[in-house]
């Protein structure tokens, strides 16, 4: 696997780099054509924490992951455990996948474990009220949603607040 390390706005050490190519070098036994492969690793501060993001472009999928801690080895271990996770759940996924091709129909029984994992489970119809971004913002905050869904006022088009990993605030318009 090549490893690509930068710095935002921060050098980074040869001690750091190091421990970065340790912690990723564990992932080549779940990898096919780990030659090929290249993961980008950048690591930010912010005030006092520590923020590590290591994205993984694969064949089929992308898989990325950004932790911050106040401590920058645990940034780390955090996000390659995250990473480990998301390739062994996505391979174990494409095998399922490949074993129901090869599944003869002719069976009569099923069971709930052949189905998808992704299935909707809950479905919910919202009544979508025209208000403001401020409103929006005070109306999510008090409800405790990661997200709200209004009519913008200004604009008079559905819209979507959300709340980012920052502490801000983010903003989808519909056209």
């Amino acid at each position: 696997m090549q490893i690509i390390i930068r710095g935002d706005k921060l050098n980074v050490t040869e001690a750091m780099k190091s421990y970065i190519e340790e912690k990723l070098k564990k992932l080549d036994k779940y990898l096919e054509n780990k030659d090929e492969v290249r993961a980008t690793v950048v690591v930010k501060v912010h005030g006092h924490r520590q923020i590590v993001e290591i994205t993984i472009p694969l064949h089929k999928f992308i898989i990325r992951s950004e932790e911050n801690q106040d401590d920058f080895y645990a940034a780390v271990d955090k996000a390659v455990d995250v990473i480990e996770r998301q390739i062994r759940k996505n391979k174990t996924k494409l095998k399922a996948r490949q074993e129901k091709s090869v599944i003869d129909f002719n069976e009569t029984e099923f069971s709930s474990e052949d189905e998808p994992q992704n299935k909707i489970i809950k479905r919910k119809v919202v009544e979508v009220k025209p208000m403001d971004e401020e409103e929006a913002i005070l109306q999510m905050e008090l409800l405790g949603h990661q997200f709200y869904l209004f009519k913008n006022v200004d604009t008079d088009k559905d819209n979507v607040i959300y709340k980012r990993k920052d502490g801000g605030y983010g903003l989808i318009e519909s056209e």
